[in-house]
């Protein structure tokens, strides 16, 4: 298979054939004219004082070769050369913000078209991420406001006093979870910036995940049982080569967020088991809680996307996004299965690494700061 070198050294020589092609038409045209026309005037008498003086044919006909091949080249150049134009007023408006931009799609396999095609892949990757910035700004103040709106409204009526014990002791816990949910925010979206800008995990050793599974069960113990939840682990002696501190991140949103959408009295299952069959490991946190339909289902591993709205001041978005990113780094997949009322399950598949195959697949990157994720 050639390598990404050597396909660009092919297309660097392919354009030097048309290059080169052009400029061969142009002068053979030229001549061939030039000589057509020279035979033209010679037949009606025209041409027969230039050959008295003998270097004065060569000049003759180079002259006339330029003319016409000067007058062939503007009409060619102007064929040949239009995508190229089309390139250059398309680039002009990419560096202007405009990323709306399209170029004529020009069938066949040639260089030109491939460069147009790639002009528009570009300028649609631009456009989606312009999209994607816009909305993330938008969604990202109307989260920050939320709670700020609220810390500063119950503050205000702090400082106006005449307020009972128990409404002072009630707007103060409000103000606390508020800002303890804008420093879980702005955390997670320091901390998924991190993720979204590695290619690999390091800092990796060998761990029990069942072990680790069962801590974050117990890590969210007064969440579930505060709401008579029963938890139900069903874990396979599994050890798991990973950063455990960042994989710990996956399993407290995903069981975090089935505690966060089952009922009273409901049940979650979370389960670890060893695919022999595709060298992989599942873990599976099902609830039967309020379920998600399939809109919600497409979309829920989207920055700022919420289920439930009726929820969205208890979470920021994020969680499930950073979920996503995890699991893209561990070279694993997640996917989710959901009905309305009936429940949702998270499926976590990762692949089973060596560690001595992992330390050969190593490159020199920047490290993640796994302390400050703790």
């Amino acid at each position: 298979m050639a390598t990404r070198h050597e396909e660009e050294i092919k297309k660097y020589h392919s354009l030097n054939a048309y290059v080169v092609l052009f400029v061969f038409v142009v002068m053979s045209s030229a001549g061939g004219i030039s000589v057509v026309m020279f035979n033209v005037l010679d037949a009606f008498g025209l041409v027969k004082h230039i050959r008295v003086v003998p270097m004065l044919l060569p000049l003759v006909m180079l002259c006339s070769c330029i003319m016409i091949g000067s007058v062939i080249t503007v009409f060619l150049a102007g064929y040949f050369l239009k995508p190229l134009k089309e390139l250059k007023i398309g680039l002009k408006k990419v560096t202007e913000g405009d990323f709306t931009i399209r170029l004529d799609h020009i069938s066949g396999n040639s260089e030109i078209a491939r460069i147009q095609q790639d002009f528009n892949l570009m300028a649609r990757e631009l456009q989606n991420t312009e999209l994607f910035r816009n909305d993330f700004i938008n969604n990202f103040s109307h989260e920050f406001k939320t709670p700020m709106v609220s810390v500063h409204g119950f503050a205000k009526q702090l400082k106006k006093g005449g307020l009972t014990k128990e409404q002072e002791q009630e707007y103060i816990d409000i103000i606390l979870s508020e800002s303890q949910r804008l420093i879980n925010m702005s955390s997670n979206i320091l901390l998924l910036g991190k993720l979204e800008n590695q290619e690999v995990i390091t800092d990796k050793t060998s761990f029990s995940l069942d072990e680790e599974l069962r801590q974050s069960i117990l890590t969210l113990a007064g969440e579930w049982s505060s709401k008579n939840i029963e938890v139900i682990p069903e874990l396979e002696t599994i050890d798991y080569y990973g950063n455990p501190d960042i994989l710990k991140h996956v399993w407290l949103n995903i069981i975090g967020n089935a505690i966060k959408y089952t009922g009273e009295n409901g049940c979650i299952e979370v389960g670890l088991r060893s695919i022999t069959e595709s060298k992989e490991i599942e873990i599976k946190v099902s609830d039967n809680g309020i379920g998600m339909d399939s809109v919600t289902t497409q979309r829920i591993f989207e920055k700022f996307y919420q289920a439930d709205s009726s929820r969205a001041a208890s979470g920021s978005g994020l969680g499930l996004a950073m979920v996503k990113r995890i699991v893209e780094l561990c070279s694993g997949r997640i996917k989710v299965r959901s009905e309305k009322g009936k429940g949702t399950q998270f499926y976590v598949y990762l692949p089973v690494v060596d560690e001595k195959t992992d330390e050969k697949k190593k490159k020199p990157i920047v490290a993640i700061d796994t302390a400050a994720l703790k």
